[in-house]
């Protein structure tokens, strides 16, 4: 494995690690704007991980958007549920775009699922790379 690939995982191990952390904490309206936060940050890593993986691998491949990078990622097995994965691009779209309280705390609400995501991407990724 690359310097650079365990330089990332370390750093989405970081991530996700911090982002299960904060949903421990007792929930009020900072931890909840701090877990969304840690949210949009592993998501934001999480994608850009595997389109640098995905194109390193298939050298023709040029991904640009979450969206196309995510289905790119189920179909080759790198990801699982296509569907919550998408769910998630939508649900980040939202926190990125817009401040509301509601969506907040349905965003919130959704948080677990997306880490349980997120420690499946990681793992999925430290397998694939041990393989190198």
């Amino acid at each position: 494995m690359s310097d650079k690939w365990k330089a990332l995982l370390a750093q989405l191990e970081r991530a996700v690690d911090r982002f299960r952390e904060v949903l421990k904490q007792p929930k009020n309206e900072f931890m909840r704007d701090s877990a969304i936060q840690r949210f949009e940050f592993c998501f934001d890593l999480s994608w850009k991980i595997m389109k640098g993986y995905l194109e390193e691998r298939i050298p023709d491949l040029k991904l640009i958007y979450p969206k196309e990078t995510i289905r790119e990622a189920f179909q080759k097995g790198l990801v699982e549920d296509n569907i919550q994965w998408m769910v998630m691009v939508n649900e980040r779209n939202l926190t990125s775009h817009t401040y509301n309280e509601p969506i907040a705390e349905k965003i919130y609400d959704e948080l677990p699922e997306f880490l349980t995501l997120y420690e499946g991407l990681l793992k999925r990724m430290k397998k694939e790379s041990s393989v190198e």
